[in-house]
């Protein structure tokens, strides 16, 4: 596919810059930026889906039984006596 651009002056000094600092033309530099905002984006919705489906899950126990355990783990593996997660402190700082 071609496309045909109006690019506003400060895009295009961006365009021209970042494609000599990378030795492309502007053209695979416009591509390779175009690319990798896809990709990001696609990566961002596949993350997101899967927070989602964790959310939706349902299992509330179990992740209430899963957050204890690892807030005691944390506390039990530290090199020092002070707890990272102090019940006194539960909703107030964690």
């Amino acid at each position: 596919m071609t496309l045909s651009l109006e690019l506003s002056p400060e895009l295009e000094q961006y365009l021209l810059q970042e494609a000599k600092e990378q030795g492309m033309s502007v053209e695979a530099m416009t591509l390779q930026l175009l690319t990798n905002s896809l990709l990001l984006k696609q990566k961002q919705t596949e993350a997101v889906n899967l927070l989602q489906s964790w959310i939706d899950d349902g299992d509330v126990e179990e992740q209430q039984e899963t957050g204890q355990y690892l807030l005691q783990v944390l506390d039990d593996d530290r090199c020092c006596e002070r707890k990272l997660f102090p019940m006194e402190m539960k909703g107030i700082t964690w």
